[in-house]
């Protein structure tokens, strides 16, 4: 939850030391001064104050350079204390039902478990044991509220509508629909995601009817398959929200998009277990990870998913792990399993070349953002776990961090998964994995209560592609009209 009250930023756009300082020639043209001593304290003076003002806007507004390309990513470290390369944005004040009121009833948000331990801290969930650093058990579902948290306190917030880029709607629409995914009445299931755009497109029409909404956007935590029930297709438990024609206009920010019909939708990551307060803690993170010993050339964290034809891979997968001496397989299923411990999990990728992502219940896994976290080489097997995903995190020359193999000829035994990760020379390895390290910043959800973190985390990624996808649009309407 949130316990605490932001306190307003200073106004956007604005910087110290830009006011427009008197003349120190008199207004008055009658009485010119012509000391000359008193004309070199001035300069002297003058001078002083340019560069006292030209050293705080270097310190105070510096940015880390992060750089994504085929090849490399790096950060490097100094501060992020302005809002840099995003337009301001306004969070809209909804009424507490569509978010933190929610949680007053937190071991009913999820028909599986009890949520009250997950969305303690802002989301985080609860802090791990013997973790000096702030390491939490986050719940792979609720990146909506960290995303919520982390804005509340972002320097590109505006409390001006009128001066916003963008406009942020805190809903917790994955919570909300994991609680109601055995309602059998449909009106009751879909209930809360049309009083949601009722209010957003009448009640605040006024912002809503600037641009259409397309300056609009949702983040939520769980896929985009539980947000678009299709009328006469299996019903598992999915509400409407994505397939309403409001919501059509907007950007929407998923941990899964579908891939055919998203057009408006947008892969953000999965949140993992590290919230770093500072830059100190990130880099000593990436030194860490970097430097590891890593006996095992390749390890899957899974288990097998039955009737389930996307997922039938992982047969295979269990088959060739468990019959080579080079894979270290940890099993998951129902009851106790070192899966369920996040330790234990980083713990095996970290000591892995290559940490095998197949597709499960969807096509995406928390996994694969684990597997970075740790410095692990990602294989896929289908483009949908990532490359189809994550445009806006991920290099475009997906061999530069990635190892892809077919699943189809996986499942078939056509390819063994030992033999091509075992010829990826030491020196392409040594290469993938410096991208893997740096790219775990811009993949990470920084901590809600840090003010200065920097680096650009995650939220500050889908701040920056937001932004240019709103001044795109932007454009082409002026030269529509010219």
């Amino acid at each position: 939850m949130f316990f605490r009250k932001p306190s307003p930023t200073s106004p956007l756009n604005s910087l110290p030391c830009t006011e427009k300082s008197e003349s120190p020639k008199s207004k008055d043209t009658h009485h010119h001064i012509n000391t000359t001593g008193l004309l070199k304290f001035t300069l002297f003076t003058s001078l002083l104050i340019a560069a006292s003002c030209l050293l705080i806007l270097y310190f105070k507004f510096s940015t880390p350079t992060t750089t994504v390309t085929a090849a490399t990513t790096t950060t490097t470290k100094t501060t992020t204390t302005q809002c840099d390369g995003s337009g301001p944005f306004y969070i809209y004040p909804l009424p507490s039902r569509f978010n933190l009121g929610l949680l007053e009833h937190c071991q009913n948000l999820n028909i599986y478990t009890n949520m009250c331990p997950h969305v303690a801290n802002n989301g985080l969930g609860q802090p791990l044991l013997n973790s000096a650093m702030n390491w939490y058990a986050t719940h792979q579902f609720i990146a909506e509220m960290i995303i919520h948290s982390r804005l509340e306190n972002h320097p590109c917030r505006t409390w001006d509508p009128d001066q916003a880029l963008l406009f942020y709607i805190p809903f917790y629409g994955g919570l909300y629909a994991s609680s109601v995914f055995r309602e059998p009445d449909h009106g009751l299931r879909d209930a809360l995601a049309v009083d949601l755009m009722d209010f957003v497109t009448n009640q605040q029409r006024r912002w809503w009817q600037r641009r259409g909404g397309e300056d609009h956007f949702l983040a939520l935590g769980r896929t985009a398959w539980d947000f678009m029930r299709a009328d006469g297709g299996a019903d598992f438990g999915a509400n409407i929200l994505l397939n309403l024609p409001p919501v059509q206009n907007m950007s929407v920010l998923t941990v899964e998009r579908q891939p055919w019909e998203g057009h408006n939708q947008n892969g953000i990551p999965y949140p993992s277990y590290f919230h770093p307060k500072t830059v100190d803690e990130m880099l000593t993170w990436q030194d860490r990870v970097r430097g590891l010993e890593r006996p095992y050339l390749f390890s899957f964290v899974g288990g097998k998913r039955k009737g389930l034809e996307k997922a039938k891979v992982r047969d295979e997968i269990v088959k060739q792990c468990g019959e080579s001496t080079r894979c270290e397989l940890v099993q998951c299923g129902s009851g106790s399993s070192k899966c369920h411990s996040p330790m234990e999990v980083l713990g095996v990728m970290m000591k892995s070349q290559f940490c095998l992502q197949a597709p499960g219940d969807s096509f995406t896994r928390r996994s694969t953002f684990d597997s970075i976290l740790a410095g692990c080489i990602p294989v896929f097997f289908s483009p949908h776990t990532a490359y189809t995903q994550y445009a806006w995190y991920l290099p475009e020359d997906k061999a530069s961090y990635s190892v892809y193999i077919d699943e189809k000829e996986v499942s078939v035994g056509k390819k063994k998964i030992e033999e091509v990760l075992a010829n990826v020379s030491t020196e392409k390895v040594k290469r993938m994995r410096e991208v893997v390290v740096n790219l775990i910043p811009r993949l990470t959800y920084a901590h809600p209560n840090a003010s200065d973190v920097g680096f650009k985390d995650a939220v500050d990624m889908l701040l920056q592609r937001l932004s240019h996808h709103v001044r795109g649009k932007i454009l082409s309407s002026r030269s529509a009209v010219i």
